[in-house]
């Protein structure tokens, strides 16, 4: 199961590490920061780049939270597992493969090929193929964005709970 941890932004790849090294195999299957590539301009040349894709949050993949949350008490810097009440509450299993099928096993969102026709986008490739229904256009920017995301970012925010 997927928990997630809010953590200060910009410390998210010490928390990984730290997690890695504080807390058993036998009790975290592994940490992780989803991640998604981008691609921008740079002194005339395209580059594509990694980005996280929720600052200042680390994801958890365990089955054992009771002995995760008594080895995360070690690790510097984080602020909350996220729950509901008392209660610390994974994401659902909807959310996790959702997540699984932008991201794959690496949880880094690809790059996709867009062709924008009229009022419509159509995903010629890239992990948003089939997906179309889910992009909405940017009010304050030409961008796209993908509202699942979003979905699994609102869910995570609405359980912030230690």
């Amino acid at each position: 199961m997927w928990y997630v941890v809010q953590v200060r932004t910009d410390s998210e790849e010490s928390i990984c590490q730290q997690c890695g090294v504080k807390i058993p195999e036998s009790v975290l299957h592994k940490s992780f920061i989803p991640c998604y590539e981008e691609r921008r301009r740079f002194r005339g040349e395209w580059i594509t780049e990694k980005r996280r894709l929720f600052p200042g949050y680390v994801f958890l993949d365990t089955e054992n939270i009771p002995d995760t949350f008594h080895y995360l008490r070690e690790v510097i810097g984080l602020t909350k597992l996220l729950g509901v009440g008392d209660d610390i509450v994974p994401l659902t299993e909807a959310e996790t493969r959702f997540m699984k099928q932008l991201g794959g096993e690496e949880q880094v969102v690809g790059l996709s090929e867009l062709l924008f026709e009229t009022s419509q986008v159509r995903v010629l490739s890239g992990p948003l193929k089939g997906k179309e229904g889910l992009i909405k256009k940017n009010r304050q920017t030409p961008e796209k964005s993908v509202s699942g995301a979003g979905n699994v970012w609102k869910a995570a925010e609405s359980r912030g709970r230690v």
